[in-house]
C-alpha cells in the first residue's frame, strides 16, 4: 500500500498575523454591515475594546477608516460610528468579455469612479491589451496623486481556457489560440506596477454581488450571469467559493439537450448569443444589445422568445445544482436591461414550480441587483480583498 497525502487542515498564526487578521476583520465587518461603533465592533469580533480601539485609530491614521458623528442618547459618552473611507482605497478591475471589455476604478465602497468600454466581433490579446495600456493611462491621469498611490491593484476578470470558444464567438481558431499561452502578470507588467489578480469572469460577478448587493441576505446560494455566454458562482456559508483550481461554479457548463434531444451544455441554450443569432438573421445588428444605455425595447419579437427559453433552462438549472448543494437562494443577473432581468426572474420562478422536485427543495429566486458591470466590479474587489478583507478566496492562486 502506498502512503496517502494527508492535508493539514490549518497552521499557525503568529503575533503579526494575528494582527493582521484582525484588521481584516474589522475592515470586513464595516464592509459588510455599514458604520459601526467601536463597541459594536468589538462585541462582533469578540475582541476586547482596547484592542478594536487602538486598531480603529491606527486605521484612521492612515486613511482606511472615516468617523461618523457623535450618536447621543445611551449611557456615558457619545459613541462614534466608524466606516471605510470613500476613497481610502482604490481598485481597477477589467472585465474580458466575448463581446465587450470594461475597465474602471472602483473604491473600498464599490462605487465606480471611472469606466471605459470597447465593444468588438471577438476578443484577441492585441487589442485587449491595447485597450488595457491605453485605458490605465487615461485613468491615472484623472487621479489626484494622492489617489494614484491608493490604488492597491488590478483584478482581470476573463472566462478560463477563452481559446476553446473560437466556434461560438465566430472566431478564427488559430487566431483565438493566442490566448493560450497568454501571461497576463507579464503582459501588464510591461506598463504598470500594480499587483495583478486574475479570477474567473462569472466567479468576479458573484463576488461583486456577494459583497455590494444581495448576497448578505443568504449563506449558500448559486449565481447565474446572463452575458453573451452564460456563467456563474457559488457561495458557501457566506463566502465565495473558488474550488480547487478557481473553477467552482462552472455552471455553463451543466448539461441541457437540444431541440433533437442530442447533448448540450447551459452556455449553448440559454446565452445571449442565441438571441444575437436570431437578430442577424432578420437583419438587425447584434451590436445594439451592448450599447449603453441598454433599451432591448426596439426587439421584442425576438427578445421575448428568448426569456421564455432562457427562463425554461434556468429552472431546470437551479433544480440540478439544488441536488448537489441545499441551496437557499438562487440569483440571476445579467448583461441587460434590468426589465429584461426582472421579466426573466419572475418567468424562471413560474417554469420552477412546475419542475418534478422529487427529494429537491424548491430555491428562491430573486434577482440580483449589481447588474451590467458586476464582473468588472467583481475583479475590482479581487485586489481589495487579497489585501484588506477576509475571504480573499476568489482570487485564482497559482
Amino acid at each position: 500500500m502506498t502512503t496517502a497525502n494527508i492535508r493539514s487542515v490549518s497552521s499557525g498564526v503568529n503575533q503579526s498575523g494575528v494582527r493582521d487578521h484582525n484588521e481584516r476583520l474589522l475592515l470586513t465587518l464595516l464592509q459588510r454591515h455599514g458604520a459601526l461603533a467601536g463597541s459594536d465592533l468589538a462585541r462582533l469580533a469578540n475582541l476586547s475594546p482596547q484592542t478594536v480601539s487602538i486598531i480603529l485609530r491606527e486605521m484612521e491614521a492612515e486613511g482606511l477608516l472615516a468617523r461618523g458623528a457623535p450618536v447621543k442618547g445611551k449611557v456615558g459618552k457619545p459613541s462614534v460610528p466608524m466606516s471605510l473611507a470613500e476613497g481610502g482605497v482604490l481598485s481597477v478591475g477589467c472585465k474580458i468579455g466575448r463581446r465587450s471589455a470594461v475597465l474602471l476604478l472602483a473604491d473600498f465602497r464599490g462605487t465606480v469612479r471611472q469606466q471605459l468600454q470597447i465593444t468588438y466581433a471577438y476578443p484577441l490579446p492585441e487589442r485587449i491589451f491595447a485597450f488595457l495600456r491605453e485605458g490605465l493611462t487615461q485613468i491615472l491621469a484623472s487621479c489626484s496623486p494622492d489617489e494614484r498611490t491608493r490604488i492597491c491593484g488590478i483584478g482581470i476578470g476573463v472566462p478560463f481556457e477563452l481559446w476553446k470558444w473560437n466556434e461560438l464567438v465566430g472566431a478564427p481558431a488559430e487566431e483565438f489560440l493566442l490566448w493560450k499561452d497568454v501571461d497576463f502578470a507579464s503582459e501588464l507588467a510591461e506598463f504598470t506596477d500594480l499587483p495583478v489578480s486574475l479570477v474567473n469572469d462569472a466567479t468576479a460577478g458573484c463576488q461583486a454581488e456577494h459583497i455590494y448587493g444581495r448576497g448578505k441576505e443568504f449563506r449558500d446560494y448559486a449565481y447565474f450571469f446572463v452575458g453573451a455566454f452564460i456563467g456563474g458562482g457559488i457561495v458557501l456559508n457566506n463566502s465565495v467559493y473558488p474550488g480547487h483550481r478557481g473553477n467552482a461554479g462552472a455552471l455553463g457548463s451543466l448539461r441541457s439537450f437540444g431541440p433533437q434531444g442530442e447533448s448540450q451544455q447551459l452556455i449553448d441554450v440559454a446565452s445571449i448569443h442565441l438571441l444575437e443569432t436570431r437578430l442577424i438573421e432578420n437583419g438587425h445588428d447584434p451590436a445594439d444589445l451592448w450599447t449603453l444605455p441598454q433599451d432591448w425595447s426596439r426587439f421584442p419579437r425576438f427578445v421575448d422568445p428568448w426569456i421564455g427559453r432562457t427562463a425554461q433552462e434556468l429552472a431546470r438549472a437551479s433544480l440540478s445544482v439544488c441536488a448537489v448543494i441545499d441551496f437557499e437562494a438562487i440569483l440571476i443577473d445579467g448583461a441587460f436591461p434590468t426589465s429584461v432581468k426582472h421579466e426573466l426572474v419572475e418567468r424562471t420562478r413560474r417554469y420552477l414550480v412546475n419542475q418534478d422536485m422529487r427529494g429537491l427543495i424548491a430555491p428562491r429566486v430573486e434577482a440580483a441587483t449589481v447588474g451590467f458591470n458586476a464582473r468588472a466590479i467583481g475583479a475590482a474587489a479581487s485586489p481589495l480583498f487579497d489585501r484588506y478583507f477576509m475571504n480573499g478566496n476568489v482570487r485564482l492562486s497559482a
